[in-house]
């Protein structure tokens, strides 16, 4: 029987050799879960017992505070989710919300952990990963708070595009309310800023249908704040 980990974008992405019996620990050590638009995948507050890695589709991870819940990360497959919460604490710390159709690899922590200590490649790839995620945060935070709306939707705009889609014209994954979270902005200043755009000819919207035609212009905006 073909071992479905052999060929796994969790296993090839990392670009790392694995011997036959550690694929097989992978293989019989996870389960993968289809996951519909809104259904909750990681809940902050529960106990954590394995590694969750997006395969396919798109999600958001969100935070609840002390007076609201804040929408942290936008990611798209393929990537881990919840490693941090994970490795350092054994209960969730976030949540995590598919926005898209997705499937995800969930992967018995102990099994992980097994695997971690006997493939130092395997290891050091998973550090890069916790590093090249902290770095960003700190960035989104400083940007978050730095600059204004226009700048942070600009952001916000480029980030869908040029990481999340590939591509100038896309459909807006997350609601313009969800975006506000995104931003730290209330839905009708987000409204009153697409519009802006659109006046200005930086993009054209129809419903959630966005095309950016004016980059440049979207860059700047993002630069200058």
């Amino acid at each position: 029987m073909k071992n479905e980990c052999n060929d796994c974008i969790c296993v090839l992405r990392s670009f790392v050799q694995m011997k036959d019996c550690q694929l097989e620990l992978l293989d019989g050590s996870h389960t993968v879960v289809k996951f519909k638009r809104g259904d909750t995948i990681i809940r902050q507050g529960v106990f954590s017992t394995n590694v969750i890695f997006l395969r396919k589709g798109m999600a958001k991870i969100h935070i609840t505070g002390p007076s609201r819940e804040q929408i942290v990360k936008l990611v798209k497959a393929p990537t881990y989710l919840g490693l941090p919460t994970t490795f350092g604490d054994k209960i969730n710390q976030y949540s995590v919300t598919a926005v898209t159709e997705s499937e995800v690899c969930f992967v018995d922590i102990g099994a992980f952990k097994k695997l971690l200590t006997e493939n130092n490649d395997f290891s050091a790839y998973i550090l890069m990963e916790l590093s090249k995620s902290e770095l960003e945060a700190y960035r989104r935070c400083a940007n978050r708070t730095q600059k204004q709306l226009r700048g942070n939707l600009a952001d916000v705009l480029l980030e869908f595009s040029e990481n999340l889609f590939g591509a100038d014209q896309f459909t807006l994954p997350l609601s313009q309310s969800d975006i506000g979270n995104w931003v730290d902005a209330g839905r009708e200043s987000i409204n009153r800023a697409l519009a802006e755009f659109i006046q200005d000819g930086i993009i054209q919207m129809q419903g959630r249908e966005v095309k950016i035609t004016d980059k440049k212009m979207l860059k700047m905006i993002s630069q200058n704040g």
